[in-house]
């Protein structure tokens, strides 16, 4: 080899050098497999996480406005009110909701449903989802009994967001009973991390749910007394056999020991 071709090989592998380190850690590259002109493998970038708005709720199938204001923990009068929609809250799929305010409904003073014979009737079908009209108006003392037999694994906390209610153990099948007289505004497993679920309201200002069912017995828009069995224990969206119990006052979370008569 000449001293000339030796320099011009010497230069190129110089140059070659040179182009790979411009590119810094963007790329990576394969070692030689025989194949000339190898592709070169560009790095993936990370992907963001996707980011859940909570100033609107866009309506699923099955869900019912009493449903969707639980989930978000607010009154279902609020929810109704910042969408202009009156009782008995017939909603549709698809739909999208409002979770706060606008200018146009922080003004509007909630309005006080009319009697009618047909709240409840009506089924939700595939084009609509229709909330019943239910419970009493009068805010009046309500008699509670406990909704299950059981220990107390779970119990509610205040400043902890998934503390809620109380967790009672139990064997899968036990009956669970309507803790006061009511009517059903939510039967199903579409709020995520509730399993089979179902929603009594007992007035105006005070509801009751009963989550992680393993049959359900009662469906929306009937009315159910106090010790009804309503419902099967299981583990539907739960790691144990239980029965997951929360009551709310004006769409939020108080504790159920408060109301529930002493244990013998």
């Amino acid at each position: 080899m000449t001293k000339t071709r030796f320099l011009g090989w010497l230069c190129i592998g110089a140059v070659v050098a040179l182009a790979g380190c411009t590119h810094g850690s963007s790329y990576s590259y394969s070692y030689y497999t025989g194949k000339k002109n190898p592709r070169i493998k560009r790095e993936q970038p990370a992907q963001k996480p996707t980011t859940t708005n909570r100033s609107y709720h866009i309506v699923a199938k099955g869900e019912t406005l009493y449903s969707i204001a639980w989930q978000h923990g607010y009154d279902v009068r609020q929810v109704a009110r910042w969408n202009r929609i009156r009782a008995p809250y017939t909603i549709y799929p698809q739909q999208k909701l409002s979770l706060k305010p606008t200018r146009s409904t922080a003004a509007i003073k909630p309005k006080k449903p009319r009697a009618s014979k047909q709240a409840g009737a009506n089924k939700p079908d595939s084009k609509r989802v229709k909330d019943p009209r239910a419970g009493s108006k009068n805010t009046k003392k309500i008699s509670w009994q406990w909704p299950t037999k059981g220990k107390i694994i779970g119990k509610y906390v205040a400043r902890d967001s998934g503390k809620k209610g109380l967790d009672i153990a139990g064997k899968k099948g036990q009956r669970i009973y309507a803790a006061a007289n009511g009517v059903i505004v939510y039967s199903g497993n579409g709020l995520r991390g509730y399993g089979k679920l179902i929603i009594i309201k007992h007035n105006d200002t005070y509801f009751s749910a009963y989550a992680h069912n393993n049959r359900l017995f009662v469906k929306e828009g009937k009315k159910v007394n106090k010790g009804q069995h309503i419902a099967d224990m299981g583990s539907s969206g739960a790691q144990r056999v239980m029965l997951h119990f929360e009551v709310r006052r004006n769409g939020k979370p108080v504790d159920p020991i408060r109301y529930l008569p002493r244990r013998r």
